[in-house]
């Protein structure tokens, strides 16, 4: 009895130091077959359950990588068969011309395309060769959204196939080992796979990706703008060719001219009423959305996903669902301390100033400061100092002017970064260099509203905070 759970625990442990370096690789594979992670899922566990049962009898013809990929796809074979094929609302009909039109919700014998969290398959997207960039791009490509898509179109064979060989590199003679078939069809079925996916496919994109500093400041930018509910700046942040889709709805817009209205008819409301927090999905940026209900609070509701060029957004991909705001790894709802953020010196252009016609720096005094009586009078745009409260002598120095003595502080925040609807409610701390501030967000006057103000970005330093 004790020899026989020697050899059972013995036997657990090879089989775990084999297979579990293989899991998200699986999970990946496993979500290119299926299109959905929660399937997925469900899929690995049913492999490695397999994969345990039998794990007695594998004889080590093949490499343990080769069974478990064996298992995994025939267990996805078997689900295809009796699951509907997943789509994107681009899938189910034409772009809408109209962006005044409600949105048309699908039925419920619509199954609806997933994201897939980066975080779930980080090992999948980076391979042997991660030093190679042009190896974790190509990583990356193969969970893309776009691909994800138009796999759906093809039949399960044609599409283990298309995946082992193009997307995973498996040999031709290692895919006839998985699908326990012939190298000659396996060649057959790729080329009809190829055929078919340039048919549904679309072509592929031209341009250059943004590198990862711009395509997160794009991100950044593209959620403020969103929970400001600023139409005119999401409309900057946009390609002209750039497409909008949302399940669960079947109404889906092509066009930056289509996309924007859309957008402020039906999903923007007024500022404060989503929040957004940056994530990746699929390889690419994504962010979380909440949305404000009738108490405040911010209920989940689902991931947004975006493909960029280097000259701006060219697809959004909403999933309303907020099952897989959890699913990602964020709660159902925002917590309060969630909607005060710690502002960096990433969020924040410290500049000091005074005026004298024109807009100069002045160095910034290390005593308390007090809110200007009135906002600045340029109102949107970006950069611009407030008149300064100051006294002091002035000197010309090198051809332009300096002010000595006491200053009105400012610090300058980009407005897309202001928290909507925060002005006069609250102060947040806000890193300068290496020291941090206490900043107070002023009030707005009679004549100006709290969104004119937002537009402003400028926030007096109540320093020093600590």
């Amino acid at each position: 009895m004790t020899q026989e759970g020697g050899t059972v625990a013995t036997d657990s442990a090879k089989f775990a130091s084999a297979t579990e370096p293989l899991r998200r690789e699986l999970l990946a594979h496993c979500y290119r077959m299926l299109g959905s992670v929660d399937d997925a899922e469900d899929l690995v566990q049913e492999t490695y359950l397999r994969a345990w049962r039998s794990y007695s009898g594998f004889k080590g013809q093949s490499s343990e990588r080769t069974w478990l990929y064996r298992i995994a796809t025939n267990a996805c074979l078997n689900a295809l068969e009796h699951r509907s094929r997943r789509v994107l609302p681009s899938g189910l009909s034409g772009a809408e011309p109209d962006p005044d039109t409600a949105p048309e919700p699908a039925g419920p014998d619509v199954s609806w395309l997933q994201p897939i969290p980066d975080a779930l398959v980080s090992d999948a997207m980076v391979s042997p060769d991660s030093a190679d960039p042009a190896a974790i791009i190509t990583a990356r490509e193969g969970l893309r959204l776009a691909l994800i898509a138009s796999l759906q179109y093809l039949p399960g064979p044609q599409r283990a196939v298309l995946i082992l060989r193009d997307v995973l590199a498996f040999p031709a003679a290692e895919v006839a080992v998985i699908l326990g078939t012939t190298t000659t069809a396996v060649k057959s079925t790729l080329q009809r796979a190829r055929a078919r996916l340039r048919e549904v496919a679309p072509a592929a994109d031209d341009v250059t990706e943004p590198a990862e500093p711009q395509a997160r400041a794009l991100v950044d930018r593209y959620i403020a703008a969103f929970q400001n509910a600023d139409a005119a700046a999401l409309q900057r942040l946009l390609c002209a060719d750039a497409t909008l889709e949302a399940t669960p709805f079947r109404t889906w817009f092509a066009g930056c001219e289509t996309c924007v209205p859309f957008l402020r008819a039906w999903v923007l409301g007024a500022p404060g009423d989503w929040r957004m927090l940056p994530t990746r999905a699929n390889g690419q940026p994504a962010a979380i959305c909440y949305c404000r209900d009738p108490d405040g609070a911010y209920q989940a509701y689902g991931i947004v996903a975006f493909t960029m060029a280097a000259a701006g957004i060219t697809r959004i991909n909403s999933f309303g669902d907020p099952a897989l705001v959890r699913a990602f790894g964020f709660p159902p709802v925002l917590p309060a301390s969630a909607t005060r953020p710690l502002l960096s010196l990433e969020d924040v252009e410290c500049n000091e100033h005074h005026h004298d016609g024109d807009h100069q720096n002045h160095q910034r005094s290390g005593r308390e400061r007090r809110t200007p009586r009135s906002p600045p009078r340029s109102p949107g745009q970006r950069g611009l100092l407030a008149r300064p409260r100051a006294s002091g002598s002035r000197t010309r120095r090198r051809g332009r002017t300096e002010r000595r003595g006491r200053g009105e502080g400012l610090l300058l925040v980009s407005a897309w970064r202001l928290p909507p609807g925060s002005f006069g409610r609250w102060s947040c701390p806000c890193r300068v260099g290496p020291h941090l501030h206490k900043v107070q967000l002023p009030q707005p006057n009679r004549r100006q509203s709290q969104r004119r103000v937002l537009g402003q970005g400028i926030l007096p330093v109540k320093g020093p905070y600590e």
